[in-house]
């Protein structure tokens, strides 16, 4: 009665010539369901409120989800293709002119061409993001394999999801961010939390935890910081940045040594048990705590509870995946739920907090490196075989696997990569080792650049084109269940932006590759060619229709055909991906951070997000509200630690790593280690702690270690060293 109440008032204070676009939030995994309000007099967004009918976030939004319609219509939108005539300017907003869409698509054929006929198809690249819909990455792919004819693509799921995609691979021979729907998470009894700040990077899914533990469930948290929901948390492991395996180890010895382990469920259906329980031999309690640095009894007291637990679940996110190890770590987690056999039911399982919006679906649909639509890899013959039919090209023609993120910089400063055609991604603040990565991008012979803001890594191109937000367009996006949902177009394109895929169907006819794009003419005819290049993959979308997603509120992947409701829960029937339905309990030895504190660097260092701000911040630090909340980035110190250095809350202090420097506000608090300082990574130029942060590369995802790094903290006495700090 109160809702009816709350919508009847509502509706007397619309617009009068309003119209309401059903759709989801533009940022993280949750997705949120959203309602924009569009002016039908002017056809513009001119508000936003929540969707009660939406089963996952039931109305919930955050700051950045009730703001995010402001980056449409703001005064920072590129509406015409820009062109540097100044070369000396590269990494600056200088140097631009507006020009013309044949003029921009003129120069960076004329470029693409020159550079290819001096070095060769692969001195192109491709880096692109997954704040893009399924159908916009999948023709990414397509366009730099095609069009370009280049091996080298990847993107910034690199920097985020790429470790959890390599431990949910090597568990499960599939990688589906969660196990199960989201609706079920505060049904459970046990929810053991790992590097995620639930609270700030993922708000709206915080009403199901708060549900766990009023049903008499337990929280468990872990993490170096005491962060909201570690305060709120039954049990909270403060470990040591980097660590996070030898605890998993520790917490797996523990339920083996306490008899919480399902040994009919390790018998059918899982490898490798009897080699991780000797090697979790030596992660004995005494020992995880003197490598972690978490309390014994606090070992031993969450191996129990999640023991003991009916049903569990065990999430996830950056805090363990962004590390040099971060694909053990995820596998070390995933342990726990094989060995006790909680999972491939409802109400227990695995997940991981996805970071952006199209974290799952852009990472399966062809901008890896070395993987093409339906999580087929490239490296298969036959998975090339099937591609190629729905793109009309042979297999010989299809590019080799390049190489990751990272790498693809390392290739630049090289000379081996000369262009760029860079979208949805700002890896100039992103990426880590920026000193290194903002020289690569500087020295590229030819650079193009779309986004609908002139971000710090568009202050390195030759040409900028515009692109459109996500409410100027259409298609669909896999949010943090694995449940595939549809965005809705609520304004036409703001000045000559352009949707991406449109662009790149331009662009190819302007490469002489038109023949292979010319009959995508709408957003439509993209996600139909894109149902049918993932069909028979394991990420197989082919039967989730608009249609159907509109019917079912989002389907859930795999699903095969028009008859398939999709598939909520995964392993119901105990039969995993690898060859012989079997999951794989992995035994991982534990390896420190790639560089731990020293003298001159005695201080850890790690690195996440607020709840203001997304990834880089290149949208939200536009958005006033969000921008006054978090105006710029700060370094969390302990009180003990502030008092060894001479430090005051607010002063200002250089931080330096082996790699870069930068001077933030001093924050101090006890929610952080006394070993450990925390930097938010959202903010661009010299107050980006990327130029800190070390590029050591997972050897199996190359995500890089931006969870641990040896740091030091100056102390600036004068106003002039202030000064000349920056």
């Amino acid at each position: 009665m109160q809702r009816d109440k709350f919508f009847r008032e509502i509706e007397n204070v619309r617009h009068p010539n309003e119209k309401l676009i059903k759709t989801h939030c533009s940022y993280c995994g949750m997705q949120c369901g959203m309602n924009l309000r569009v002016d039908t007099t002017t056809n513009k967004i001119i508000g936003v409120e929540p969707r009660y009918d939406w089963p996952v976030t039931v109305g919930k939004m955050c700051p950045k989800g009730v703001t995010a319609y402001q980056q449409t219509n703001h005064k920072d939108r590129i509406l015409k293709p820009l062109i540097r005539d100044d070369a000396s300017k590269k990494g600056t907003k200088e140097g631009f002119r507006e020009a013309s869409w044949e003029a921009a698509y003129d120069l960076i054929a004329k470029n693409f061409n020159k550079l290819q006929q001096e070095y060769g198809k692969d001195s192109l690249s491709v880096f692109s993001g997954v704040s893009m819909t399924n159908e916009k990455c999948y023709l990414t792919g397509k366009f730099a394999r095609v069009a370009l004819q280049t091996r080298y693509i990847d993107y910034n799921g690199r920097f985020c999801m790429s470790s959890a995609a390599g431990g949910f691979l090597r568990s499960f021979g599939v990688d589906r961010g969660s196990t199960l729907p989201w609706t079920d998470i505060h049904e459970t009894d046990c929810l053991f939390i790992a590097g995620s700040n639930t609270a700030e990077c993922h708000p709206t899914s915080m009403f199901r935890i708060w549900e766990v533990q009023s049903r008499g469930g337990y929280l468990i948290v872990v993490d170096p910081r005491e962060t909201p929901i570690a305060r709120r948390a039954d049990l909270h492991l403060d470990l040591k940045p980097g660590t996070d395996l030898a605890l998993a180890n520790g917490i797996v010895h523990q339920l083996i040594e306490m008899g919480y382990i399902d040994e009919e469920f390790i018998n059918k259906h899982t490898n490798g048990f009897e080699e991780t329980k000797e090697l979790v031999k030596d992660f004995t309690p005494e020992n995880t705590s003197e490598i972690t640095g978490v309390g014994v009894e606090k070992i031993i007291r969450a191996a129990e509870i999640y023991g003991k637990a009916p049903n569990a679940v065990v999430m996830f996110a950056r805090g363990i995946e962004q590390q040099h190890k971060g694909v053990d770590n995820v596998s070390g987690y995933v342990n726990m739920a094989l060995v006790t056999g909680k999972i491939g039911r409802p109400k227990s399982g695995v997940a991981t907090f996805t970071g952006q919006g199209n974290g799952q679906g852009g990472r399966e649909h062809g901008q890896k490196s070395d993987l093409l639509p339906g999580y087929r890899k490239i490296t298969n013959p036959e998975h090339v075989k099937e591609v190629c039919n729905v793109w009309g090209i042979s297999p010989e023609e299809m590019p080799q696997a390049g190489v990751s993120a990272y790498e693809m910089f390392e290739l630049m400063q090289q000379k081996t990569i000369r262009g760029l055609y860079l979208l949805c991604s700002n890896p100039a603040v992103s990426a880590p080792n920026l000193n290194f990565v903002r020289s690569a991008l500087k020295d590229l012979d030819f650079m193009v650049c779309s986004d609908f803001y002139l971000s710090e890594s568009a202050e390195f191109a030759d040409v900028i084109l515009p692109s459109v937000t996500w409410s100027e367009d259409e298609g669909t996006v896999t949010n943090i269940e694995g449940r595939i949902i549809k965005i809705n177009k609520a304004q036409e394109p703001l000045g000559e932006s352009k949707p991406d895929w449109q662009i790149q169907v331009e662009l190819a006819e302007k490469l002489g590759r038109g023949d292979y794009f010319r009959h995508l003419k709408t957003a439509r005819d993209v996600a139909d060619e894109f149902r049918l290049a993932s069909k028979g993959g394991y990420a197989d979308y082919y039967g989730a229709t608009w249609e159907k997603i509109d019917k079912q509120d989002g389907v859930f992947w795999p699903c095969r055909d028009d008859e398939d409701p999709g598939t909520p829960h995964m392993f119901l029937d105990k039969k995993f991906y690898h060859p012989d339905g079997k999951a794989k309990i992995c035994a991982l030895p534990y390896r420190p951070p790639a560089e731990e504190p020293c003298e001159d660097y005695p201080i850890r260092l790690t690195t996440g997000r607020v709840v203001y701000h997304y990834l880089s911040g290149n949208q939200t630090r536009r958005i006033p509200f969000l921008k006054d909340m978090c105006p710029e980035p700060y370094v969390e110190v302990h009180p003990e630690l502030a008092e060894k250095y001479g430090i005051t809350h607010e002063e200002r202090v250089q931080l330096f790593t082996r790699r870069g420097k930068a001077v933030y506000k001093v924050k101090i608090t006890e929610a952080i280690r006394k070993d450990t300082v925390f930097v938010p990574y959202h903010f661009g130029h010299d107050e980006s702690i990327n130029l800190l942060t070390i590029a050591a590369l997972d050897p199996i995802s190359r995500m890089p270690e931006f969870k641990a790094c040896a740091a030091q903290i100056k102390k600036l006495e004068t106003q002039q060293e202030v000064k000349e700090a920056h």
